[in-house]
């Protein structure tokens, strides 16, 4: 793997367990079944919900995402507010490979995903469809193409949603955001909307279920979840950083790592989406004047490592 890539210290084995009630086994392979059909029945009406109005296609996406979710047990509460409509940069933390749906639920946009996703069985198929933009996360040489990709789609007026940790991580730990993503929203002159996610226990604790870390294969990670009961995916719509703010994506990385590590504390309520509890919001103030919390650097001085990185995984 090259030395750019970022890497997480979390493991299956250490951070995945889950600890709580567990469903029975038919239940569970009831819940994988219900999973199943809604991402066939995605593949097949992709394409002409594609073809409708933002508006409603929107809402088809976020009714469809809320259910995928809600097929393997976990609730989903919201806070916050998306605000007004355009286009924008998504960034978030990332624990699970549900984060894709999880996000969709809420904010429908185009993913920006590791090419590897397209060989995936059936999710692979259905990302493409979706408008997924891939990249090639091995090769660095790819990255400013990939970029201006992702420029043209805010440009454009879409929502793209990145997972700037590179990699992802258990929910009890967190790493850097890497810079290079957030060059589109500069080049583009869009806000960046920091969101995030949680995945929690009954007592409020990190649930270990979801999270998809090192060499996890997907079906192990599917059949966990599956069996867990009791989890609720939380996601967090913090204060959008306006175009303007910060001229150098290395400010603009940091201040919106400072958003998601800090969150919001005032919160008030919103409506529910489709399959979702409502919970506190965040208000939308300034999230420059939240106080800083460390960022830990893993990017190098050197112009290829800073231009580095890795998407979902």
């Amino acid at each position: 793997m090259s030395v750019w890539l970022p890497t997480s210290p979390c493991t299956p084995e250490a951070c995945a367990g889950h600890e709580g009630r567990t469903a029975s086994v038919p239940h569970a392979v009831l819940r994988l079944t219900g999973a199943v059909a809604l991402v066939l029945l995605g593949i097949l009406g992709a394409p002409p919900v594609r073809l409708l109005p933002a508006g409603p296609r929107h809402a088809v996406v976020r009714a469809w995402s809320a259910a995928l979710v809600r097929a393997f047990g976990i609730r989903i509460t919201v806070n916050g507010s998306p605000g007004r409509r355009g286009g924008r940069l998504l960034v978030a933390n990332h624990v699970s490979w549900l984060d894709i749906p999880l996000v969709a639920a809420v904010l429908p946009s185009r993913m920006l995903a590791k090419s590897d996703i397209r060989a995936w069985p059936v999710l692979g198929r259905l990302a493409g469809r979706a408008g997924t933009l891939f990249i090639e996360r091995d090769r660095i040489r790819a990255l400013p193409a990939t970029v201006t990709t992702m420029t043209r789609a805010l440009l454009a007026g879409d929502r793209v949603a990145v997972f700037p940790e590179g990699s992802t991580w258990c929910g009890r730990a967190q790493g850097a955001f890497r810079r290079a993503a957030f060059q589109s929203a500069l080049d583009a002159k869009v806000p960046v909307q920091p969101l995030h996610l949680a995945y929690l226990r009954p007592d409020g604790s990190p649930a270990g279920a979801p999270a998809f870390v090192g060499d996890d294969p997907l079906t192990a990670s599917l059949w966990r979840i599956a069996r867990a009961r009791g989890i609720r995916a939380e996601v967090t719509l913090l204060p959008r950083i306006p175009p303007g703010r910060h001229t150098d994506r290395r400010d603009l990385a940091a201040a919106a790592q400072r958003a998601v590590t800090d969150r919001a504390p005032e919160r008030t309520p919103r409506t529910a989406l489709p399959g979702q509890t409502t919970g506190p919001s965040a208000t939308d103030r300034d999230s420059a004047k939240r106080p800083a919390a460390s960022v830990h650097h893993w990017v190098s001085s050197s112009p290829a490592a800073a231009s580095s990185l890795r998407t979902p995984s």
